[in-house]
């Protein structure tokens, strides 16, 4: 490490594992318990109402003690949903898990980037390659939850690939939540009009890379348009959940989308994406504002299904 980088940053310890931080950031100012007041004068952040109804918690995990859930208070993402066969998705499913079908034989498989401009562990952005699962709770019918994933009211998924661009975000999603997270070097750039976003390869080539235009966007009023995810990982063995909710503010989605471009190159999550066999793009989803409130994974009983 430089001696810059000494100057602007901090060493913290998670679980035994020692990772940097931004000197000053909000990490390293309130480790997980923020002051929103402070928090709501940052001009990126347009208001922590939604936050206010979700007070902390203090949890053991397996990076130690910490609060939950973890808030993002300015984020922007996007979301390519595809078809794929459901036999190249059930290759790459535990047998616990069985793919949610938009028609006999064709499931729903989608690409992800997020940025993650202000929140409790600093800036940093992600990519995911995911699965849409059927729920692993039991006596609920497979296609009210299509309809509610398709309209980003819920989803429940099985990520392959979740790179992040800092060391705090790969030790927290790994350790803490289960997630399969390494660091890269990885842009995304999310306004009104272009999204664009590349990760980078551990030979600091291609892996992915995504250029569209924007949905046309929709306002909406803070606390009227919240949606959430399920996602299911394994720790230590044992199954769990963890759900993240979503905060949306501006966003729109384009069906069939025309001007969009996803280029594959060599790395993880290209090879996760060709495994699946991709068919074709039905939906392209944008939101340019939201917030997000992410909660520790908590143990769920997870039925074994016939692949």
């Amino acid at each position: 490490m430089s001696s810059a980088q000494k100057d602007t940053t901090v060493k913290v310890d998670l679980g035994g594992r020692t990772v940097t931080v931004p000197k000053g950031g909000l990490y390293d100012r309130y480790r997980m318990n923020p002051d929103l007041d402070e928090i709501a004068r940052d001009p990126r952040v347009s208001g922590v109402d939604f936050f206010r109804q979700l007070p902390k918690i203090k949890v053991d995990s397996p990076i130690g003690p910490t609060l939950t859930p973890n808030f993002y208070y300015s984020v922007s993402t996007a979301r390519i949903t595809m078809l794929a066969p459901s036999r190249a998705i059930r290759t790459r499913l535990p047998g616990e898990l069985a793919p949610l079908e938009i028609a006999p034989g064709l499931g729903l498989i989608s690409v992800m980037f997020f940025r993650y401009d202000v929140c409790d562990i600093d800036f940093y952005t992600e990519a995911a390659v995911g699965i849409a699962v059927k729920p692993a709770r039991h006596g609920k019918l497979g296609f009210f939850d299509l309809v509610a994933g398709l309209k980003n009211e819920h989803l429940d998924s099985y990520v392959l690939s979740l790179p992040v661009s800092t060391e705090i975000a790969q030790v927290r999603g790994h350790d803490g939540y289960g997630f399969p997270k390494w660091v890269t070097g990885l842009d995304a750039d999310i306004d009104e009009r272009r999204t664009t976003a590349r990760v980078t390869n551990d030979a600091g080539g291609l892996d992915l890379a995504l250029q569209a235009t924007t949905p046309k966007q929709t306002a909406h009023l803070s606390g009227d348009r919240v949606s959430s995810l399920t996602s299911y990982t394994t720790i230590n063995g044992a199954w769990h959940s963890t759900l993240s909710q979503t905060n949306v503010l501006n966003a729109g989605t384009t069906r069939l989308p025309r001007d969009l471009r996803l280029q594959l190159g060599e790395g993880r999550m290209s090879d996760d994406l060709r495994s699946l066999k991709p068919m074709r793009t039905i939906q392209f989803d944008v939101m340019t504002e939201g917030q997000l409130a992410l909660h520790m994974p908590v143990p769920t009983s997870v039925q074994r299904r016939n692949k």
